[in-house]
């Protein structure tokens, strides 16, 4: 059986994430997922067998594990901090380890000097890239625990349900098949029903349609904190994909208590401010802009994730709410203390208000449109690359690394979740998924309180995404659900278990890694090498006698990508490009000042000329410099004569 995560055995009906440590003989690459300490070992492994490539931490997380950086570039040339530099990040929400695993594959591929579509010699030549494979590595060991299950958040421990308890809630693996999915229970006042198009799915009944609810779905486990919501406070406090400084989603649960509020993603930023010559930016994470780019207006695609997750968490979203005090409940099933007699609940703050719309400019969350291009031309490249045309989810970013890179760092930025839906099969090889039988009604009631979907996300219902994803990974013979089975819960009475494979959606078969991380490491060594890059292209001296001269220099600009992307400019995020003539302030009588400033040069070959008249003893030498914060650096000299 071809399970998403690797292929497995099965034993006593439990499904191992990874069977065996299996190394592909494509260079050596890993064909399995990697824990912690394994991706350390693979990583100075690595490093060690490499002169061009250097390992080192930026700081712990929570729980006192390393956050790796590994450095790459040819040491001879030019200082790696001064030249054109890509920033990989990797694994920053804890559930996408497929992210750390693409990352690992891009340092081993720029590190065997690429292959005939992208020759990484040349590109570490010129260029510094920048990897950091797992942001979040206290997430991450979740996939590697006893028990599996959708853990995207960091390790800081946080009181979800705000009842004075930290983690004492979290979800349980009840029928110890080794996975938390969802469990859902008959429930004649329940607002879900079984899909008429696959009865392994969910919806939202619509009564304008005639339909009634015949179903409740809660995430598996118990109440255990007996508050009267099920599994609503479990480990973990941050996405850190969710946890930086643009269009951060204040009071979401998951974004933090404020922004960059998490050891690891103060490590990031702290690097990120410091090294000012990262050109662009690459992460792989939960949502996209590579295989769909933004629109005509500049706006990020919509959201697109599965429903039956949803339905379930949205079974305790109430107790999410800040700045409320609900009215008291009839009964302690749902109100805190769990004891009944109808405790309100209080939720944190009062939400601020936003500024005035009126008053000052507003923050961006579009891309200028002179830059689109720019980002259409990625997105074809690494549609071309990588073969990714089709995604199954793609969540709605909002505090996004990648979103910080363009709106605030003001350079080209983009995210991918590295793998998308596999080809539809032809027309003679489609089947519909086997019918499953519709389970029996149990009549029991739902529990007040706890069913009812509520809170800043709430899902759809239509279960489109959900019939698409799970047809497709049918039909590439992918085991990513796991069917309903009955369960005697010891508090909701019957119930049935299932749902999604965790990590079915977020990391593909184990043994898909070599290819998938071979096709990333080529797309980062394109996209490193479209980076602006300048030069002196050219240069003239005129003496007009009397120690009298004109210098003309022309600067151009190599690279694919312009000194500075439009927004750039605007947000003032980018320096201008720098071009100095080394002679006294006094000796400059007239032209460009002596430091001359550019604040955008066109990439493709973009040149700007600038013309000092200098008053100098002939057959003087004088150096004439060019730095830019993106670009790099050029020098040349000149004699008067």
């Amino acid at each position: 059986m071809r399970i998403a995560g690797t292929w497995c055995r099965t034993s006593a009906g439990v499904l191992a994430l990874a069977c065996t440590a299996a190394v592909s003989a494509l260079h050596g690459q890993s064909a399995s997922y990697l824990n912690y300490d394994d991706l350390t070992r693979e990583l100075r492994s690595l490093v060690n067998g490499s002169n061009r490539a250097t390992m080192r931490s930026l700081g712990t997380s929570y729980e006192g594990r390393e956050i790796w950086l590994v450095e790459i570039g040819n040491p001879a040339g030019a200082q790696l901090d001064t030249r054109p530099g890509l920033l990989v990040v990797g694994n920053l929400s804890g559930d996408h380890v497929l992210g750390s695993a693409l990352a690992l594959e891009t340092i081993r591929y720029l590190l065997m000097g690429g292959d005939s579509v992208v020759d990484a010699e040349a590109v570490l030549n010129e260029r510094v890239v920048y990897v950091v494979p797992r942001l979040n590595p206290d997430g991450a060991e979740a996939m590697f625990g006893r028990a599996r299950y959708d853990r995207r958040r960091n390790g800081h421990t946080f009181d979800d349900d705000n009842d004075g308890r930290i983690d004492e809630d979290p979800g349980e693996d009840l029928n110890g098949d080794g996975f938390i999915t969802v469990m859902r229970m008959a429930d004649p006042s329940g607002d879900y029903m079984v899909h008429p198009d696959d009865p392994r799915l969910m919806r939202r009944a619509d009564p304008s349609k005639g339909e009634s609810g015949a179903y409740s779905i809660y995430v598996e486990g118990r109440d255990s904190d007996g508050d009267g919501f099920l599994n609503e406070d479990g480990p973990g406090g941050v996405d850190l994909d969710r946890n930086f400084q643009h269009a951060y989603p204040y009071w979401a649960r998951d974004a933090g208590p404020y922004m960059v509020s998490e050891p690891e993603s103060r490590a990031l930023m702290d690097f990120v401010v410091a090294h000012r010559n990262i050109g662009a930016i690459l992460t792989f994470g939960h949502s996209d802009n590579l295989v769909t780019p933004a629109d005509d207006r500049g706006k990020l695609a919509a959201g697109r994730m599965l429903d039956l997750p949803a339905f379930a968490l949205a079974s305790y979203a109430d107790v999410f709410e800040k700045g409320v005090f609900a009215t008291a409940q009839p009964s302690g099933f749902g109100g805190f203390g769990g004891g009944g007699g109808g405790l309100p609940r209080l939720r944190g703050a009062q939400p601020g208000r936003d500024n005035d719309p009126s008053s000052g400019r507003r923050p961006s969350t579009t891309l200028h449109q002179d830059d689109r291009t720019y980002f259409e031309s990625v997105s074809e490249a690494y549609k071309e690359i990588t073969g990714i045309t089709r995604l199954g989810t793609n969540r709605e970013a909002e505090g996004a690394f990648f979103q910080y890179g363009y709106f605030q760092y003001g350079v080209p930025s983009f995210s991918t979740a590295g793998w998308g839906l596999p080809a539809a099969p032809s027309p003679s090889d489609s089947s519909e998924p086997a019918a499953r039988p519709r389970p029996a009604g149990g009549g029991q009631a739902r529990p007040a309180g706890g069913g009812r979907p509520g809170g800043p996300q709430r899902p759809t219902g239509r279960a489109e995404t959900d019939a698409t994803v799970l047809k497709a990974l049918d039909g590439a013979d992918i085991d990513a659900f796991l069917d309903w089975t009955p369960f005697a819960h010891p508090d909701l009475g019957a119930v049935e278990i299932g749902g999604f494979r965790p990590h079915a959606m977020t990391n593909p078969p184990a043994d898909d890694l070599p290819e998938l991380g071979r096709a990333h490491g080529a797309f980062a060594t394109r996209l490193a090498g479209m980076l602006p890059s300048v030069r002196i292209a050219d240069t003239e001296v005129t003496n007009h006698g009397g120690g009298v001269f004109t210098v003309t220099v022309e600067v151009e600009n190599t690279g694919y990508f312009p000194t500075s992307l439009r927004h750039g400019i605007v947000s003032r995020s980018v320096q201008p490009t720098l071009v100095q003539i080394q002679v006294p302030p006094e000796a400059v009588l007239t032209g460009a000042d002596k430091t001359s400033r550019v604040p955008r040069l066109d990439g493709s070959g973009g040149r700007e000329e600038i013309t000092w008249v200098i008053h100098a003893r002939a057959g003087t030498s004088v150096e004439i410099r060019v730095l830019s914060q993106k670009g790099g650096t050029s020098t040349t000299t000149v004699t008067l004569r």
